[in-house]
C-alpha cells in the first residue's frame, strides 16, 4: 500500500534550526513597507538612508518623502557622491514584479554598503495609503484592503 502525500508536503519542512536561519537570514536582507514608513515618521533618525532604484521618468511619477534618487545602473559611479558608508540604505524599485531594488542592493552591498530591500516597493507603498511625491506636489491615495485593513495593523506584527 502506497501513501499519497500532498504537494505542500513531498518536500518535508526544515528542521526549526534551519527555518530560524533562513527566516533570520531573511529579515536581515528586506524590510516591510510599514515598518519602513513608520521609522521615517518617528521623530528620530531612523538611521538608515532610503534609496529609489528606479528612473527618473518613475521617480517623476511618484516617489518616497525623503528618499534619495539613484537609478540603478548609476549606483557604482554616483553612490560613493550620495550615501555614507556607515549607514545603512534601503533599496525600492516599483513592486513585487520588479528586481531593481535587489539589483541596486547587490551593487551597493559590492561597494561596501550595508544594504536591505523594501519589500513590495513603492507600489505597496501607496497601496497601504502612504502619502508619496510627484512632480506636482504630494499625494495619497485610499489604501487597498488587501494590503492595509482599516483599524488593523496590516500583517499583524
Amino acid at each position: 500500500m502506497t501513501t499519497t502525500v500532498n504537494p505542500v508536503l513531498r518536500v518535508a519542512p526544515a528542521s526549526p534550526a534551519e527555518a530560524a536561519a533562513h527566516f533570520r537570514a531573511s529579515l536581515a536582507l528586506h524590510a516591510d513597507v510599514s515598518d519602513v514608513a513608520a521609522a521615517l515618521a518617528a521623530d528620530a533618525d531612523p538611521g538608515f538612508v532610503l534609496l529609489d532604484s528606479r528612473s527618473t521618468e518613475a521617480w517623476d511619477q511618484g516617489h518616497v518623502p525623503g528618499a534619495v534618487h539613484l537609478p540603478t545602473a548609476l549606483v557604482p559611479e554616483r553612490a560613493a557622491r550620495l550615501l555614507d558608508l556607515s549607514v545603512p540604505v534601503v533599496t525600492y524599485c516599483w513592486g513585487p514584479g520588479c528586481d531593481g531594488a535587489a539589483r541596486a542592493a547587490l551593487a551597493l552591498a559590492e561597494l561596501g554598503y550595508r544594504v536591505k530591500e523594501m519589500l513590495g516597493g513603492f507600489e505597496y507603498w501607496v497601496r497601504e495609503g502612504l502619502e508619496f511625491e510627484t512632480r506636482w506636489g504630494r499625494e495619497r491615495r485610499a489604501p487597498d484592503p488587501l494590503t492595509a485593513p482599516v483599524g488593523a495593523d496590516h500583517c499583524g506584527c
